[in-house]
């Protein structure tokens, strides 16, 4: 207890948090702040804080998906934004209490697990995406992008709903391909088709989608057919380093978190295989800003196993020797953030419907998931990266003007 509570008093002292033992007792840490309401955690389990110090973040999400621990004053969100709040990345503070022998021991364990054959491979990305359909309609914008979206403003103020900031981030990310009509463009991790049936419509281009989630397929190939277009957007169930080309351009979203870091190399030089030489390629993904690390207990075990969010020190090493040129580089900071908080609210707002579609204990699971994903971005370590890659070095125009032009057009649209 003496060591709970130490720990807690060194950690927050911006907002004021009271905790409740279970069987009797109560402290008090912190002080009142404006940015924060007044929270308690009332605990349920005299096991609770135990849980908590042995492995902070694990331990705080089995609890209160569990119901061992409840929040008063506010939700999980509130919560998790007032710890993290108090230890920002840019602080150099940490919320893990776990010994460096320990981290060393998980971070080994880590590195064979994030080996993601190819056996695993679909049984991961199912674990996650093969989830109901329904489950992700009731947070998702209307095209189901189930990325970072993308503020042009960088804050919500000026009301740009969710679905406008998820085609402001396709518009984006078109503008980087350079694409001409008639060009052909895989798009690995596709998703619900959100992203190749835009850059069809918009651009004029053949787009063949890949995954590895039957359900994304199902849903994905049924929009394709509903819109008319089967024979210009295609989607199939294979893994990436079974595809043939060529390819005049490949666009990777959300799914590079998923390749493993013993898997770069491959990933890059099947990239390359696939790409024409005049090719471009463009993947977002989630990323580090410290440098190499660990995937937290909470995030392998109920949400992404297998999976693992690069430093781009990590990525730029992987496509290093395959002749594939970084042209451009871009950080997306405060973006998923403004993104998952909308999710958030959407998931807040359908209790009852995912309640129904599964049971309390997922959705306090899945509020825990996106209060940790929102604050990571806010004052974590994680940001987005949007990295461009050619074959060809005389590819692009040497200036980014015509990323604008193209965005600008695309946006007026």
């Amino acid at each position: 207890m003496k060591l709970f509570e130490r720990v807690l008093r060194r950690l927050v002292t911006r907002g004021q948090l009271t905790v409740h033992y279970h069987g009797g007792g109560s402290f008090t840490v912190g002080r009142p702040d404006p940015a924060f309401p007044n929270l308690a955690l009332r605990f349920r389990d005299g096991r609770v804080p135990f849980d908590i110090i042995r492995d902070p973040r694990l331990g705080m999400a089995e609890a209160w998906i569990d119901g061992r621990v409840g929040i008063e004053g506010g939700g999980i969100m509130e919560f998790v934004s007032m710890i993290r709040a108090n230890t920002p990345w840019e602080s150099g503070k940490s919320i893990d209490a776990r010994s460096f022998l320990s981290r060393g021991f998980k971070s080994a364990r880590q590195k064979f697990w994030r080996l993601n054959h190819r056996s695993r491979s679909k049984a991961n990305v199912a674990h996650h995406y093969d989830l109901s359909g329904a489950l992700y309609a009731l947070f998702l914008d209307r095209d189901c992008q189930y990325s970072c979206a993308y503020y042009p403003d960088m804050d919500n103020e000026a009301g740009i709903s969710l679905e406008q900031a998820q085609e402001d981030k396709k518009a984006h990310i078109a503008a980087k391909l350079h694409l001409k009509p008639g060009m052909k463009v895989l798009d690995i991790g596709c998703g619900w088709g959100g992203m190749a049936l835009y850059l069809h419509r918009t651009c004029g281009i053949d787009v063949t989608g890949i995954t590895l989630s039957e359900e994304q397929l199902k849903v994905a190939r049924s929009r394709a057919q509903e819109a008319g277009v089967a024979d210009h957007v295609r989607f199939e169930l294979i893994d990436y380093r079974d595809m043939a080309g060529p390819f005049d351009r490949i666009v990777s979203v959300g799914m590079f978190e998923h390749v493993g870091t013993a898997h770069f190399r491959t990933f890059f030089n099947k990239c390359r295989d696939l790409l024409t030489p005049e090719g471009v390629m463009l993947i977002h993904t989630i990323g580090r800003v410290g440098g190499p690390g660990i995937t937290d207990a909470f995030t392998q075990k109920y949400i992404f196993p297998g999976g693992y969010i690069p430093a781009l020190s990590e990525m730029i090493q992987g496509s290093e020797d395959t002749r594939l040129m970084v042209t451009d580089v871009e950080v997306l900071r405060m973006h998923y953030g403004l993104t998952i908080r909308e999710w958030y609210k959407r998931t807040m707002a359908h209790k009852a419907d995912i309640v129904a579609l599964y049971d309390e204990r997922f959705f306090r699971l899945w509020t825990f998931y996106l209060a940790g994903a929102a604050t990571v971005f806010e004052h974590g370590g994680m940001v987005n990266y949007q990295v461009q890659y050619v074959r060809d070095r005389r590819t692009l125009p040497i200036t980014r003007n015509y990323m604008l032009e193209a965005e600008a057009a695309l946006r007026g649209r």
